[in-house]
């Protein structure tokens, strides 16, 4: 057997194995969608929480005041049961990262680059969320907005860096206006299994629409959000500050200081907590 006809059945081997492993992670890999929709519930809750209590400015420090991941899993540490919800969210956040990990290679051992980046993209963010998922399980803590603030001063310590992180700031404020097209056209049924993206049951019920205008709203309180994050790293891009950057967090509270701020929030707090329903939708109908 030559080496290119050896080297192309080792490759096959290795394809086909990611198969299996991809197909066997599915059901643990749902169940993370579950975690993802429990989190974006209780950011909706603490996001109101901020608004009605109108504690704009820099966040408070504690992780469990935070309306980000950090403070979501706090709130969950704090419960009788947090150490053992901490641990399935670890696995099942693990799992849903490896399985988009293992979609993204896939798709581009298909020659599909766009739905290959999409696929990592999606794998790196669970597997990040699943490690401070991990911190939180160990009895420690975490905070996003510091996280964020120290990666943003060692990038615009490298060469290039306000560029970069101004660059930074621009994607994800395009992603933030994604979410919100996203939200506002008929694209959220594509998260959905079937092509026509059946509503959920398969029938276009009351329950069915229901769904899908809470994944409508969820996109884009979703997306404000991530815009306004954009906005903040451009800031801190153009001032060279790299404290002027921020999470979610950060942007919940700035939303909060601007005109008709706690309507506003509160808006976005709620649509945090639908999003989240969309999730437990897309863990039993949805393509993941």
């Amino acid at each position: 057997m030559s080496a290119v006809s050896s080297t192309a059945s080792a490759g096959a081997a290795a394809g086909r194995r990611a198969e299996e492993l991809h197909q066997r992670l599915e059901p643990v890999a749902r169940a993370g969608f579950v975690v993802s929709g429990l989190l974006h519930v209780l950011i909706g809750v603490l996001a109101v929480r901020i608004a009605l209590s109108g504690s704009g400015g820099s966040a408070s420090g504690s992780s469990g005041g935070s309306a980000d991941s950090s403070g979501a899993l706090g709130e969950v540490a704090g419960t009788p049961f947090g150490a053992f919800a901490l641990w399935a969210a670890v696995v099942a956040l693990a799992a849903l990262g490896v399985w988009q990990l293992l979609d993204g290679a896939l798709e581009a051992r298909a020659r599909e680059p766009k739905d290959a980046a999409k696929g990592l993209g999606k794998g790196v963010v669970f597997l990040a969320l699943a490690g401070t998922a991990l911190t939180f399980a160990r009895g420690g803590s975490s905070s996003s907005e510091s996280s964020t603030d120290d990666v943003t001063a060692t990038l615009m310590g490298s060469p290039g860096g306000v560029l970069l992180v101004g660059a930074v700031g621009l994607a994800v404020f395009g992603g933030g206006g994604f979410f919100v097209w996203k939200g506002c056209s008929d694209k959220v049924r594509e998260d959905l299994r079937g092509s026509a993206g059946a509503p959920p049951g398969g029938r276009a019920g009351p329950a069915g629409r229901a769904a899908l205008w809470a994944g409508r709203a969820g996109y884009v309180a979703k997306g404000i959000a991530l815009a306004v994050v954009g906005v903040l790293f451009v800031v801190a891009a153009a001032r060279s500050d790299p404290s002027e950057a921020g999470g979610i967090d950060a942007a919940m509270r700035t939303l909060v200081g601007a005109p008709f701020g706690v309507v506003l929030l509160v808006a976005v707090g709620v649509g945090f907590a639908l999003y989240g329903i969309w999730c437990f939708v897309r863990a039993r109908w949805g393509e993941l």
